[in-house]
């Protein structure tokens, strides 16, 4: 028995002791996958370890300052911004961090490739309250935004990208602030196919979001208000549900010598009810368009590099096409006044798709616009432009009938409505230098001058209700033409 046992215990010790050296034994190491350039689709592009995916990270920080404003790269045409008193900034800051994310794998079927821009933004904020007691808070801006988010595939481009109507400067022929006359640059969802006749030649369809980015108003001037016609509101907002996405065409040459794109857009009005019920009724749908045409020469003979870029905007019903979607849809800017009589002048102004009144059928604003800009480049450091935006807003009779039924009654305009015309135009004109004074870094000032050219007729007063978010009291207002100065500096580096 003894015996017995001791043969037992003997071969678990030589299995164990066994075991144990093989556990010491060295095993073989898993090969290491380094990181490899992916030089398919140019500088800065690796293939993920492990697929056949090249991507390529890129972004830029970027700080800015602008004077004049309450906020960055946008005209003070209304609110605290617009009453040019103690409530108003005078200067408004960002700071920004974008990241560009570029993935790109080849198929049988062609490239896939998805693209995403990120961006952390923080802007001043500004602080609220009339004085007299009022409380007073302070505000800021922190935001995480989204620029692009997209996918690419055999021609077809699906997500968050910019709208094919737009040309590639969109509102920034050559500069920083947005101008008028443009189809705007700010991203929009999209279904679209592009083909590629070779040469530089493409042409895209698209089926994209209407109402983030390409819906101004759409008011029933039935609804309008004192206290809104005395900010550049003609009327209750009245929107229905999106029904239709704009549909959008695209005809583009780009080759050595520049740029020529063709666009054309169709856009859904679809108005909500009269009233608060179903039962009041509601305006049939009517459609508007924009058309646009744009222009690119490059490698003018003023110098290496330098740029022209132009382009013409007309729209029926579709108002964002030549106002972009970062501008303002009610104006409502304050100044001076050598009128006697009057507290200050006021320059009112309203930008809208379509208006209506009750039991009548929508009335489309007609819209157009130019923009273009030159840049010079001095020598590899030092760049010049200057730039300009014009745009008009021409409302029909009915739609002017509409408006100044409301507007001269609600504000007792003193001209009547034979001085009341709600049509307006707008202008940026302005200049910009820049230094690089190393690769992917920028400095650069921009100065721009805004002018709001309102229509109605020259003498005329309207009475104001107190606006009290912007510390304005009741009373008499000169209505006459307005203009600003924005001083924007700007730091960036790319990497």
């Amino acid at each position: 028995m003894k015996l017995g046992k001791s043969i037992i215990l003997s071969s678990v010790a030589i299995f164990a002791g066994a075991g144990a050296q093989a556990a010491d034994l060295p095993m073989k190491a898993k090969a290491v996958e380094y990181v490899k350039v992916c030089s398919l689709y140019g500088v800065g592009f690796y293939y993920i370890p492990g697929t056949d995916t090249c991507i390529r990270l890129s972004g830029y920080l970027r700080a800015q300052a602008e004077l004049g404003g309450n906020s960055i790269a946008i005209a003070p045409d209304t609110g605290v911004a617009g009453a040019q008193n103690r409530l108003s900034n005078y200067y408004t800051g960002r700071a920004r961090q974008g990241v560009n994310i570029d993935t790109r794998t080849a198929t049988e079927y062609g490239l896939v490739r998805t693209y995403a821009q990120v961006l952390f933004t923080w802007t001043t904020g500004s602080y609220t309250g009339a004085g007299g007691g009022a409380t007073t808070t302070s505000t800021t801006g922190p935001a995480l935004t989204f620029y692009d988010a997209f996918i690419q595939f055999a021609g077809f481009t699906f997500g968050r990208a910019q709208s094919q109507f737009t040309t590639p400067w969109a509102e920034y022929p050559a500069n920083w602030n947005e101008l008028p006359g443009a189809g705007g640059w700010d991203r929009v969802n999209q279904v679209a196919y592009t083909a590629d006749f070779g040469q530089g030649i493409t042409a895209s369809v698209a089926a994209q979001e209407q109402v983030l980015n390409y819906t101004s108003n759409i008011w029933n001037v039935s609804g309008a208000t004192p206290a809104g016609l005395a900010t550049g509101v003609y009327g209750a907002s009245d929107f229905g549900g999106s029904r239709a996405p704009d549909l959008v065409a695209m005809l583009r040459v780009d080759q050595a010598w520049g740029l020529f794109q063709a666009s054309v857009a169709a856009h859904e009005n679809h108005a909500a009810y009269y009233g608060a019920t179903e039962t009041t009724g509601h305006p049939s749908d009517k459609w508007g368009w924009a058309g646009q045409l744009g222009l690119s020469i490059k490698n003018l003979p003023t110098g290496p590099g330098d740029t022209l870029n132009v382009s013409g905007v007309y729209a029926y019903g579709a108002s964002r096409y030549t106002f972009n979607d970062f501008m303002n849809t009610s104006f409502a800017r304050y100044n001076s006044t050598s009128l006697a009589g009057a507290y200050q002048s006021l320059g009112l102004a309203g930008l809208s798709d379509t208006v209506f009144v009750t039991g009548e059928g929508q009335q489309l604003t007609t819209t157009y616009g130019v923009n273009g800009g030159y840049t010079h480049n001095w020598d590899p450091r030092w760049a010049t432009t200057v730039f300009g935006g014009w745009a008009a807003v021409r409302y029909n009779g009915t739609a002017k009938g509409y408006i100044c039924g409301a507007f001269v009654p609600g504000l007792a305009l003193s001209s009547g409505v034979a001085g009341c015309n709600p049509d307006f135009n707008y202008a940026t004109v302005g200049t910009y230098t820049s230094w690089t004074p190393v690769k992917n870094l920028t400095f650069l000032a921009e100065l721009a001058y805004t002018m709001l050219d309102q229509k109605f007729a020259s003498g005329s007063t309207v009475t104001l209700p107190v606006q009290s978010s912007i510390a304005k009291p009741a009373g008499t207002y000169e209505l006459r033409d307005q203009n600003s100065l924005t001083l924007l500096l700007h730091a960036q580096r790319n990497f």
